[in-house]
């Protein structure tokens, strides 16, 4: 099992570019299901999760090329099983996705319950509810869940909470029915505008997406298309905070400062100067940062997975910042490998009370989850001494080669087995 060896103390300087969106691609691979024409995505990370997507979809007889460009062509002609299987599935929550597709294309799938990380309950409710809601007769048994229908039909689905997976689903699945569906209270978040390009440039006919209702009209068949996945926005924002916590001075290419309105702002609020242009951001700091609160919360607000990251800045900062998480029920259990370094933070439910130190002091700590793993780095980067985060095939299934972009920053950071 791989560890990362971090010696901190060293602030970040130097230019890296951002990787295409791991919660973009997943879905984006997924609408390959719908066609049986080839479908060319290009800006793939090298991600556990993106590689763990190819393979279930390799197993249901989509073939998959990929090149030297970071570029992927499925090719989904024939459909042999319609089946997402446990091994698969357990590892990551993303998988449920092929839910929607399969089951407007091929009349039937049946989808193991989804894993991923030990961050809370994410219940799978809302594809559920919708799916019935547009005529699919849906059984849960055995650890499964199995869809069928001869054709989905539009539908009007109210969702009782925001759900980014859902809302991909269910957008999916609409975009081969008969007549028209409207999704309300539908996700807002960019990977669903970026899902929803895709499908456009595949025939669909889809309109809102970005807001909290999205139509879609039904059509007979889509047909291939090539697609660039969008930069990944945590990618983004987590080197900025490592950039600002560090001390450091970084630009950021191949990004959109556009859609990390929130994150900016909490990096100005601290003490960090941010400047941006179409395609780049920039950071630098003079000084010692100031504590923030954040409040998680779905977008455009602060999104939950940058609030590891913050609290590793805040663990430093001047004064005292409350970190409030809104989103899963679970996703503090980074605070005690923050405290074995040497952080002062108390739980209060679902806020954390962080109260900044003088400095941070190397330790061994351990991975809990893919942004927990983050906030770890980070607060090895900035530690006193020798920092080893174990178990980091979690930090592996969201950042494409982290180490090695922070290394070309200069930071102190290898990879040993």
């Amino acid at each position: 099992m791989d560890k990362l060896v971090i010696e901190g103390g060293v602030p970040l300087s130097g230019e890296v570019s951002v990787s295409g969106a791991k919660n973009a691609t997943l879905p984006i691979l997924c609408a390959s299901l719908l066609t049986a024409e080839p479908l060319a995505v290009a800006h793939v990370p090298h991600l556990h999760d993106v590689t763990t997507m190819l393979a279930l979809l390799a197993q249901m007889g989509v073939t998959i090329s990929t090149d030297e460009k970071l570029g992927v062509e499925l090719a989904a002609a024939r459909i042999t099983g319609p089946v997402a299987p446990y091994d698969l599935v357990r590892t990551m929550r993303a998988s449920v996705l092929v839910l929607g597709p399969l089951t407007a294309r091929c009349g039937e799938a049946r989808v193991s319950l989804p894993g991923g990380c030990a961050i809370g309950l994410r219940p799978v409710d809302q594809h559920i509810k919708g799916l019935q809601a547009m005529g699919a007769e849906i059984a849960i048994e055995h650890g499964y869940i199995t869809a069928r229908a001869s054709r989905l039909k539009g539908a009007r689905i109210c969702l009782d909470l925001v759900t980014v997976t859902g809302t991909e689903n269910l957008m999916m699945a609409a975009t081969l029915a008969s007549g028209a569906t409207v999704i309300e209270n539908a996700a807002r978040e960019p990977e669903v505008v970026d899902l929803a390009k895709c499908l456009n440039a595949m025939g669909a006919k889809i309109q809102g997406a970005g807001s909290d209702v999205v139509m879609i009209e039904g059509v007979e068949r889509l047909h291939g298309a090539r697609h660039r996945v969008m930069p990944d926005r945590i990618e983004t924002g987590t080197f900025l905070v490592a950039a600002a916590a560090t001390g450091g001075e970084i630009t950021l290419r191949d990004a959109r400062p556009e859609i990390l309105d929130a994150v900016l702002e909490k990096l100005r609020e601290a003490g960090a100067q941010v400047t941006s242009g179409p395609d780049w951001i920039a950071l630098k700091t003079n000084g010692a940062l100031n504590s923030v609160s954040v409040r998680t919360a779905p977008y455009p607000a602060f999104p939950t997975d940058m609030q590891a990251q913050f609290m590793a800045l805040n663990s430093v900062a001047r004064g005292t910042a409350l970190v409030t998480e809104t989103v899963f029920e679970n996703r503090f259990m980074h605070v005690q490998e923050l405290k074995r370094l040497g952080a002062d933070i108390e739980v209060e439910g679902n806020t954390a009370v962080v109260k900044g130190v003088a400095h941070l002091d190397g330790a061994g700590v351990m991975a809990t989850d893919l942004r927990a793993s983050a906030s770890l780095v980070l607060a090895g980067l900035i530690a006193r001494g020798t920092t080893t985060v174990d178990r980091v095939y979690h930090l592996d299934r969201g950042y494409e080669r982290i180490e090695e972009k922070l290394s070309r920053l200069g930071a102190r950071i290898k990879r040993v087995r």
